[in-house]
């Protein structure tokens, strides 16, 4: 079954999804809450917003891609321009920032946490906010999320729209800042290693390093273009306080990104020694070959030539030969290690 294979909902204008095992009229698609303006927020009844029958200074949606129910309200009932659909719904997902119509699209991404998974493989999450309702579409779960509905939940969340982009902006960028620490001390632990250990032991820890600096750094870059871009948007519902909070989140992001340019250098400078090592050992071993090879060359040349067959061969009919032969290839043997000594070679 494919992520977008799931039982198909009956669409009959509202009436999205079937109800839940107790009998409730929840939608597993859509869930909805209404910010009441003192940064606390209560989660409303879905189908009782979709009819409009709701009042708030704010909603936030939050929209589960997986479901088709999603694509077919984002394009049918939910208001949207068909640019803005289209970037919420869009398979590409790189962070980037698009205003229109009072309104601002956010494609942003945020490091994976999730258990098992891999950090650089950042989630994405796309978001529409304008004054009094904010749109959010994701395919997987990301903790910074949790964190901001934990917060509305205790009523120390934001207030409206505007502070809505600067918290979870802020808590996507600040998940961010463990994962690069720990991938920068990681490195530093490498060039520890590299005195101690065999590089073949490092290889397979570097290559996982490498992937994840790359992984990381394709989707930040971008998101630093996309939050320098929001703080200059003129839209008349985002603040000068909060533009300024959205500056500083951009001067972490470049924070981050310098960040993960030294740890690819250091990365680049293990790598260097590793294979400075490891050509050293190999000259090594070849200067070694080539000693053994010149001290056995002329032993070689004496015992082919006695070894031929054919008649004539000095000795063969003497008892004491091959001892004669034998004192004579030691000999040899001495004067080509006296040889290589006087000429430095060991």
């Amino acid at each position: 079954m494919t992520e977008f294979e799931h039982e198909e909902p009956e669409y009959d204008g509202l009436e999205f999804g079937e109800a839940d095992m107790d009998g409730s009229d929840t939608l597993e698609w859509i869930s909805v809450r209404a910010l009441d303006g003192t940064g606390r927020a209560r989660i409303v009844d879905a189908r009782a917003y979709l009819r409009g029958e709701l009042q708030a200074p704010c909603f936030w949606v939050q929209l589960d891609r997986n479901y088709p129910a999603v694509h077919r309200w984002l394009r049918d009932q939910s208001g949207l321009t068909d640019v803005a659909t289209q970037g919420l719904l869009a398979e590409e997902s790189r962070p980037r920032c698009l205003s229109y119509e009072g309104g601002v699209l956010l494609n942003l991404r945020g490091v994976n946490l999730n258990p098992g998974a891999d950090p650089s493989d950042m989630v994405s999450i796309r978001i529409w906010a304008e004054t009094d309702r904010i749109i959010t579409v994701r395919r997987r779960n990301l903790r910074a999320v949790r964190d901001l509905e934990d917060n509305l939940d205790v009523g120390v969340g934001p207030h409206c729209a505007s502070e809505f982009l600067v918290a979870v902006t802020d808590r996507l960028t600040e998940r961010m800042s463990q994962v690069i620490n720990d991938l920068n001390d990681q490195v530093d632990q490498l060039e520890v290693d590299l005195l101690s250990e065999e590089p073949d032991d490092l290889r397979a820890s570097l290559r996982s390093l490498r992937r994840e600096s790359i992984g990381l750094r394709r989707y930040i870059g971008p998101q630093r273009d996309a939050m320098a871009a929001l703080t200059g948007e003129a839209l008349d519902w985002l603040t000068p306080v909060d533009r300024q909070l959205l500056r500083g989140v951009a001067d972490r992001l470049i924070r981050y990104l310098e960040d993960l340019d030294i740890a690819r250098e250091k990365a680049t400078f293990v790598q260097d020694e590793m294979s400075s090592n490891l050509n050293e050992q190999m000259n090594k071993n070849m200067y070694v070959i080539s000693v053994v090879a010149g001290i056995f060359l002329p032993l070689t040349v004496i015992t082919g030539l006695l070894g031929i067959n054919v008649a004539g061969i000095p000795g063969a009919d003497w008892p004491w030969a091959f001892g004669l032969v034998s004192v004579l290839l030691v000999a040899v043997v001495a004067g080509e290690l006296l040889l290589l000594r006087r000429l430095h070679w060991f």
